[in-house]
């Protein structure tokens, strides 16, 4: 369980194809801080990748490396990711921290595509597509996770929905060089998914 408060940027420093299939290891560089602090990273540690839950198969001082199966690859962005690609990453949650953002699983939904990035008095509002499948999840003030971002939705317009960001979160994230026309995680917040599921039952 995660909270969408990103901690770290990492690198993609090797993608390999492993198993004879699509399933891929990924070497991920990123600072010696985020892997170690009061609480050093595992092995078996769950780590979240631009929003995507990863096992840590193996570690080292500043990088760790995580196996995608073929059904992650081709449902994530992950499978875009090569060498150099930056990505954002939060360690799990533990018993007692702060929840900052809101409940993130790590499940990606869907990938969405950035439609446009307008200056908007101190902030950028972007405006992000989502597979028709997830936009029922979507409600304005509502939360949503995009790249493992936790970010309050402003407005919706069918499949499309705006988000504030601030000069902070993108000078901490990769917000600060994603473009339109670029593709995203999309993580509903999982009490809606839930709602959505209760009323089908009673229908």
């Amino acid at each position: 369980m995660f909270t969408g408060i990103v901690t770290a940027l990492g690198t993609v420093r090797e993608v390999q194809p492993i198993g004879g299939g699509h399933d891929l290891r990924l070497v991920i560089g990123t600072s010696p801080d985020f892997l170690g602090g009061p609480t050093p990273a595992v092995l078996g540690a769950s780590i979240a990748c631009s929003g995507v839950c990863l096992t840590v198969v193996h570690l080292a001082a500043d990088a760790f490396s995580v196996d995608c199966s073929a059904e992650t690859v081709s449902k994530t962005t992950a499978g875009s990711w090569k060498a150099g690609s930056r990505i954002n990453l939060e360690r799990a949650l533990k018993v007692g921290d702060e929840l900052g953002g809101h409940l993130v699983a790590g499940h990606v939904d869907g990938v969405g595509e950035v439609l446009s990035a307008t200056p908007e008095n101190a902030s950028v509002r972007w405006r992000f597509r989502v597979p028709a499948a997830i936009a029922p999840y979507i409600a304005p003030k509502g939360s949503v996770a995009i790249d493992g971002v936790s970010l309050t939705v402003n407005e919706v317009d069918g499949d499309v929905f705006g988000v504030n960001i601030i000069p902070h979160t993108a000078s901490v994230t990769t917000f600060g060089t994603l473009q339109p026309g670029d593709k995203v995680n999309i993580e509903a917040d999982m009490m809606a998914r839930y709602v959505a599921r209760l009323r089908e039952y009673q229908r």
